[in-house]
């Protein structure tokens, strides 16, 4: 029978997990204006998200706008939010469907090996799930740092990694390393099953009784 503690355990993680690439993906910092090199103007702090990008000034004051057009969008940008997204959506049903398959909840009790199987199915689905938040926030972190060694991009237009982005890293393993807990909770084929022996034959029975 699987263990209902690592069970937990897992779908804690992944949870967790979740709450993060949801919160990874509605940041705004996922890039911040950077300030290496000289003749840098530190009056003001630029960050841009997969939904809008923001302005924060040396006063306090925040201004952010909403990006326009989805079709103007770079392509890194409609990418990533697809990945996120699809993420999302796939942690959510992960969720559902190890609810169903973990030990410490009341359904399908009466029908263990098929309950196992299905905390299984969660557990790769949590795991699909952080493969796309990590290749989404991974790809985007690429792109900054190929931007930012770029000798033709000028010093004022560099950008940096933002928190989003190290959030997103962070939900990620937490996902990955939860559904893994999930999955490997799942028994071998074949236990549980009493062993069966043939039967001997005593040496004093015979197939004649004689006088």
């Amino acid at each position: 029978m699987a263990n209902a503690g690592i069970q937990l355990l897992g779908f804690t993680l992944a949870f967790l997990g979740f709450i993060g690439a949801i919160a990874s993906t509605i940041m705004v910092e996922w890039k911040a204006s950077s300030y290496a090199g000289d003749n840098i103007i530190t009056a003001q702090a630029m960050y841009e998200g997969l939904w809008k990008s923001c302005v924060s000034q040396s006063t306090g004051q925040i201004q952010c706008k909403v990006y326009d057009s989805l079709l103007q969008l770079p392509g890194i940008v409609q990418g990533t939010r697809g990945l996120m997204l699809a993420a999302v959506l796939l942690n959510f049903i992960a969720i559902m469907v190890a609810v169903v398959g973990m030990r410490c909840t009341t359904c399908m009790v009466d029908q263990e090996e098929q309950k196992d199987k299905v905390a299984l199915a969660g557990g790769i689905v949590f795991i699909i799930a952080g493969l796309l938040t990590l290749v989404g926030t991974s790809w985007y972190g690429h792109r900054i740092a190929k931007d930012f060694y770029n000798p033709f991009t000028p010093t004022n237009a560099r950008y940096e990694f933002g928190s989003a982005l190290y959030v997103g890293w962070g939900a990620a393993c937490l996902i990955i390393i939860g559904g893994s807990f999930l999955c490997c909770t799942c028994p071998a084929k074949g236990a549980g099953k009493s062993p069966r022996y043939p039967h001997t034959h005593s040496a004093g029975q015979t197939g004649k009784d004689y006088v």
